[in-house]
């Protein structure tokens, strides 16, 4: 009976295990997306066939956070665009729980922020726990090939863009354009969670 019951929790904490680690870690190869943007037209990154990396970036409109780095988010757009970088925006909140993050709200948010990236929606959240993302905003840059080159938050300071002072994201973008490897490679995002139904 003993065994039984220590064979259960190791069982458990394997499963366990497995589950916190759901995701992709740096140096991973991430799958495409085929999603919906505000646009109407379905968006992968294959058919981004001139950008040479990209800044995927789970966000939002209801989540203060995210809403404090939409303008990062097009300034990054503006100044790694032209090098190749493209960023790309996926809303993975379930709108049945935050209504303000109905494709409908996207559409509007886009305008009224005048996106310059593609803002696509992660209609039954199938993409975001393959990325492993847990926050709004959460990061992942991936080179030409897909690989996963760093993961983690925008800069140290989600909450006054005049306060930066660590670019982790540019950081790693102009490191790729040396061909090094980022550093750090990993940060910890900081955010909303995503919205799931309970």
């Amino acid at each position: 009976m003993k065994n039984l019951v220590n064979t259960l929790l190791l069982a458990c904490l394997v499963a366990f295990t497995v589950t916190a680690q759901s995701g992709y870690a740096v140096g991973d190869k991430a799958s495409d997306f085929n999603l919906k943007g505000i646009d109407d037209k379905m968006h992968s990154m294959a058919s981004m066939e001139d950008a040479k990396g990209f800044i995927v970036t789970f966000t939002c409109n209801t989540c203060p956070y995210a809403v404090m780095y939409e303008d990062r988010l097009i300034e990054l757009q503006n100044e790694f665009g032209p090098k190749g970088y493209q960023v790309v925006a996926i809303n993975p909140n379930d709108p049945d729980v935050k209504p303000g993050d109905s494709f409908a709200s996207m559409k509007v948010r886009a305008e009224e922020k005048s996106f310059n990236f593609p803002y696509l929606f992660d209609e039954g959240q199938v993409v975001y726990p393959m990325y492993g993302a847990t926050k709004t905003p959460h990061v992942f840059l991936l080179d030409k090939s897909l690989t996963v080159k760093y993961i983690g938050a925008i800069d140290d300071s989600p909450r006054d863009a005049s306060a930066v002072e660590e670019r982790y994201l540019a950081n790693a973008i102009n490191a790729l354009e040396m061909s090094k490897d980022p550093d750090p490679s990993f940060t910890k995002a900081i955010g909303c969670s995503i919205k799931v139904k309970s």
